[in-house]
């Protein structure tokens, strides 16, 4: 059998519809494409890529057969940011001889379907407020699908890579360029996730890597690559979850022998996107800051914010992959918000529903003169929610 060694999940760059939400409603999603960071992005995934292949344990043939252990199997998703992602990755491997690889494209392996053009920000926010009251994974957007949809075709794929594992010279890495929702059902149907677990997870950060790698002896994967939930962790054990992944993954026991020398391949990668983590979580504290600017310029009342992150945190907690975030920097702006752990009214900030929309769905004029400090601190946390 031709089982992998290692499979690597990516999510694409960032994408002009990730910086600007108008852009769904003009742009057909599968032609969303990356932005300038985006492409940087993909080509620091490509050089992450690149040095991992090189490493020394590369060097031997794989055991049981006589393939290239640097021979890579790509799978990409057909949107536009996927192929790009894919495209600016091989371009860091494919001039290294011992270096071969194969690309497939997979529309199974597409972004969830949210309905064609999207709709108005009005309509969008109605539709994101359903979901995260009726529950992420079994809401179905009108005219699109639902993650229950996407696990759907994670399976069929996961057949179809099931069969090709038959092969006794399937490549020993096999690389999946796809989509954030798509790569945690993924993990979702491989490990028999229940899906509450499914709905804890935050997203991925754009190009960082999902490392699975398969046992020698009992040939199942494990997964390497922590990921991050909407649990609460302050920010000094945040910092400490980041140390143990990305400085202490090579660890020694008691008789100070190592306890798990097999994973000294997979630490190069996770070492090499720790500041993918510390960015994610640097977005986070933005967004808070922001607002908690924001309500405290418009109000005089002693610490306003404090009840209102209590919503947030009530909600699944303050942060750039929260869909609540959104909706309650918009609710708040237009009426006072009922804190559901004590029923105290929260401060409205005044702002009128049109220029509310403009800060979170258009791109701010920051030249207009009439517009309040407030307003821009929640432009920016609007901003920041949407990266």
């Amino acid at each position: 059998m031709g089982k992998p060694t290692y499979i690597l999940l990516v999510r694409h760059g960032e994408s002009e519809g990730n910086c600007d939400k108008t852009v769904n409603a003009v742009v057909p999603n599968h032609k969303v494409a990356l932005t300038p960071r985006g492409h940087q992005q993909a080509k620091e995934a490509g050089e992450v890529l690149r040095n991992f292949l090189l490493q020394p344990c590369f060097n031997s043939k794989c055991p049981n057969n006589n393939r290239n252990p640097r021979l890579v199997m790509f799978y990409t998703s057909p949107y536009v940011r996927a192929r790009q992602t894919c495209q600016n990755i091989i371009n860091q491997i494919k001039d290294v001889p011992e270096i071969s690889y194969d690309i497939n494209e997979e529309p199974r392996m597409r972004e969830q379907d949210f309905g064609n053009f999207q709709s108005t920000p009005e309509g969008m926010e109605k539709i994101w407020t359903e979901r995260a009251h009726y529950g992420h994974f079994f809401y179905r957007i009108p005219h699109g699908e639902s993650a229950a949809d996407v696990y759907d075709r994670v399976a069929s794929f996961n057949e179809t890579l099931f069969r090709q594992f038959q092969q006794e010279d399937f490549p020993n890495v096999l690389v999946l360029v796809t989509h954030g929702i798509w790569a945690r059902v993924f993990l979702m149907k491989w490990f028999r996730w229940k899906y509450e677990e499914f709905e804890a997870l935050r997203n991925i950060p754009h190009c960082q890597y999902l490392i699975m790698k398969r046992n020698v002896e009992t040939h199942k994967f494990s997964l390497k690559t922590r990921l991050l939930t909407w649990d609460d962790l302050d920010d000094e054990e945040m910092e400490e979850l980041i140390k143990k992944e990305t400085v202490d993954e090579v660890r020694f026991n008691s008789k100070n022998k190592l306890e798990n020398p097999d994973d000294l391949d997979v630490t190069y990668i996770i070492r090499a996107q720790r500041d993918a983590i510390r960015k994610a979580r640097s977005k986070d504290h933005q967004i808070r800051e922001a607002f908690n600017r924001a309500i405290c310029t418009d109000h005089t009342t002693a610490s306003p914010a404090t009840p209102l992150i209590e919503v947030f945190e009530s909600q699944g907690g303050l942060g750039v992959d929260n869909p609540n975030t959104l909706r309650i920097l918009k609710q708040s702006c237009h009426e006072p918000l009922i804190n559901g752990n004590n029923g105290q009214s929260l401060p409205q900030t005044g702002t009128d529903m049109s220029t509310l929309n403009h800060i979170l769905y258009g791109k701010f004029d920051q030249t207009n003169q009439s517009t309040s400090n407030s307003e821009l601190d929640l432009s920016c946390a609007a901003n920041a929610a949407t990266l």
